[in-house]
């Protein structure tokens, strides 16, 4: 009875016996024998692959033995594939343009579209001055399709320069933006306060502004009291194209002056000298610089020293540069003779 009992509540498991039989050994042993040539072969095919990506990328590169990783070589490796997809991706670009699927142009076309502007006027105005700039608008400079056929036609960018007031957002600010508005013609300088004694930085933002804003051939800065003959203008600076570093004005030197009260007082006065005397530089009605130094003034602005007058400060700014002083008669605007750029007012 006994055994009977333990026979009866024996746990349910694997069949020791069937664990010792050779049929069981046999396949464990065959297993283990198919894993082992598994892992092997995966070994062996992966050694394979590397020796394959060394010996390509030795072919590639033409360096024979090559000392880098293959992690290093699989990413040549792709990028290489990456510089095929992008020349294949190209070769369909090319081809789909062939069949017209992107707009095309004529020659004259893709010209005009890149043509740069001859020159960049800039009319340094100030409030109050409303009546004079209306002047040059209906005397040179235009409005409207007028101003914008200027632009296109002849190269000629025009627009007023003028800061912020003292009390920035007031009236003087609400009446150029106002006037702004309804002829588009303004270089607002937000940076600059309006003030006749800061005549110089002004000059100075003006020419750092309008080089960063449109890539012409020349900028030019203009009294607001100054009618400018355009075409005269154009047929001057193109004799000038090709010339490196212009600065190009009604050129003159003269007294500086060293009492205080006087109209074109110096404070500065003893830096030019026991003689008193300015050196060579554009009277300030109106100069033109060429693109590369307009470039100069924009890099260097905050190094660049101002004195009482801009023409003053303008002519210091390249004294020590290799310059095409140009001194040109027509820039004499006092002159009303036949050809003459401007006539003062």
């Amino acid at each position: 009875m006994l055994n009977h009992k333990t026979t009866n509540h024996r746990s349910p498991g694997v069949n020791t016996s069937l664990l010792r039989s050779p049929i069981y050994t046999l396949m464990l042993s065959m297993f283990a024998t198919i894993a082992s040539f598994y892992v092997a072969g995966r070994i062996w095919q992966d050694a394979q692959n590397r020796v394959y990506i060394i010996k390509e990328l030795d072919r590639l590169t033409g360096q024979g033995q090559t000392a880098i990783s293959v992690d290093d070589s699989l990413k040549v490796i792709a990028c290489r594939e990456q510089q095929k997809e992008l020349l294949a991706l190209q070769m369909e670009l090319d081809a789909a343009k062939q069949e017209g699927f992107v707009p095309k142009y004529s020659g004259s076309e893709i010209v005009k579209s890149k043509k740069r502007p001859l020159i960049v006027i800039g009319i340094l105005t100030s409030f109050g001055q409303k009546n004079k700039r209306d002047a040059i608008r209906k005397a040179w400079m235009g409005t409207g399709d007028a101003l914008a056929k200027m632009e296109k036609e002849k190269g000629v960018v025009a627009r007023f320069v003028i800061g912020r007031s003292e009390n920035h957002g007031d009236a003087l600010d609400l009446a150029i933006d106002i006037e702004n508005r309804q002829t588009n013609d303004f270089i607002i300088l937000n940076e600059h306060v309006e003030t006749p004694k800061q005549l110089p930085e002004k000059t100075k933002f003006f020419f750092a502004h309008v080089a960063n804003v449109w890539d012409a051939e020349f900028y030019a800065k203009v009294n607001d009291n100054i009618y400018v003959n355009i075409d005269a203008l154009g047929n001057t600076l193109a004799a000038h194209v090709d010339k490196p570093r212009v600065y190009m004005g009604c050129m003159k030197s003269g007294e500086v002056f060293s009492e205080a009260g006087q109209k074109w007082y110096e404070p500065e006065w003893w830096k030019f000298g026991d003689g008193k005397s300015y050196f060579r530089h554009a009277s300030g009605e109106i100069f033109v610089i060429s693109q590369a130094l307009a470039k100069f003034v924009s890099i260097n602005r905050s190094n660049l020293r101002t004195y009482a007058h801009d023409d003053v400060s303008v002519g210091s700014w390249f004294i020590g540069l290799d310059v095409n002083h140009i001194d040109e008669r027509k820039f004499c605007c006092s002159s009303w003779a036949s050809g003459a750029i401007c006539a003062g007012v």
